[in-house]
């Protein structure tokens, strides 16, 4: 039963979000917002949802090792699973934006999360500063969204007209319709969030793994469904720069987003499990900074940097495996 509820509840986390990401998406063009500033600002939330959604839930019933394992893993997941995979089916063009932008915001968001959690306790301050952030960070993208509208574009170029999985609104969509989405995206978030916690901390505790291991793995990957599924069907329609500006856009959202509610949330803020601290954040540091390189290296992700991506994702997992078996 315990199963089943675990399955059923990822489900209604990937449904719910589609959902949510239709519903919303729709009803901002329908009140004239770009589909660059719904591709950067829904969308990425959209895509982060199920994880926002577990970490929330998990720290408010006291399960800091799902909650925070969460987060962490799937930001290693992404960038070495869904970017890896991606690469490997076709060479990721990575966009001058990406490398000039949003992956060092990503590594700045990184080293403070990390410096946040160094102490083995997110507080409720520091999770504030960290929405804060994403708020800011939202309200900049909108603001330089609109300076480059007001600009002449280049015909030859949609960069200042489209975003990473920006969507265009439907024909014949109502406003009641986009609503009754959202409601039931949101429905669908919280219930399946509930599900999951409760069937990944009964797993464990049954298991005798720790609820961190269960966060940083089967949960981790669950919650990651979304930008699978995003990065890898734009990776075989030969829309190679939304694969990665996915990855970059939800890695962000979910330090900043995840972490920071659940800390700012939690009456007392999120405490972080000491392999985290000593393991698995550094891991997550590693995988960032490795982007670097890779995405500079004529703005691609190549066959061969997708394969090292995804057996760097092998290797850890399996030496999470081998330390739970051991």
């Amino acid at each position: 039963m315990t199963l089943t509820l675990f399955v059923v509840g990822l489900a209604l986390l990937i449904f719910g979000a589609e959902w949510l990401i239709r519903g919303a998406s729709n009803l901002a063009l329908r009140f004239g917002i770009s589909p660059l500033v719904v591709g950067l600002t829904i969308v990425a939330f959209g895509t982060s949802a199920p994880e926002i959604a577990i970490s929330v839930g998990a720290a408010l019933e006291g399960s800091s090792g799902v909650s925070v394992g969460n987060v962490v893993g799937s930001n290693i997941f992404n960038i070495l699973f869904v970017i890896g995979l991606s690469a490997l089916i076709t060479p990721l063009a990575v966009s001058h934006q990406v490398v000039r932008q949003e992956v060092p915001v990503l590594l700045v968001v990184t080293l403070l999360a990390l410096g946040a959690g160094v102490d083995r306790l997110l507080e409720r301050w520091e999770g504030g500063v960290l929405f804060g952030l994403l708020v800011a960070y939202t309200t900049f993208l909108v603001v330089q969204s609109r300076r480059e509208r007001s600009l002449p574009s280049d015909p030859g170029s949609d960069d200042v007209d489209f975003a990473p999985g920006a969507p265009h609104v439907q024909p014949g969509s109502s406003a009641l319709r986009q609503l009754t989405l959202i409601v039931v995206g949101l429905t669908g978030l919280a219930v399946g969030a509930q599900w999951v916690v409760d069937g990944a901390v009964h797993f464990a505790r049954q298991l005798g793994i720790s609820e961190t291991v269960i966060g940083l793995t089967v949960v981790a990957i669950g919650t990651s469904l979304p930008e699978v599924a995003t990065s890898v069907t734009a990776a075989v329609r030969g829309q190679r720069d939304i694969a990665v500006g996915n990855v970059v856009g939800s890695n962000a959202f979910n330090l900043l987003g995840c972490l920071g509610l659940s800390a700012l949330l939690a009456p007392s803020g999120v405490p972080v499990p000491e392999e985290v601290v000593q393991r698995d954040a550094w891991v997550m540091l590693a995988a960032t900074v490795i982007c670097v390189p890779f995405f500079k290296s004529g703005h691609q992700v190549s066959r061969g940097e997708g394969a090292a991506l995804f057996a760097g994702w092998a290797g850890y997992t399996g030496y999470l495996v081998a330390q739970t078996l051991g």
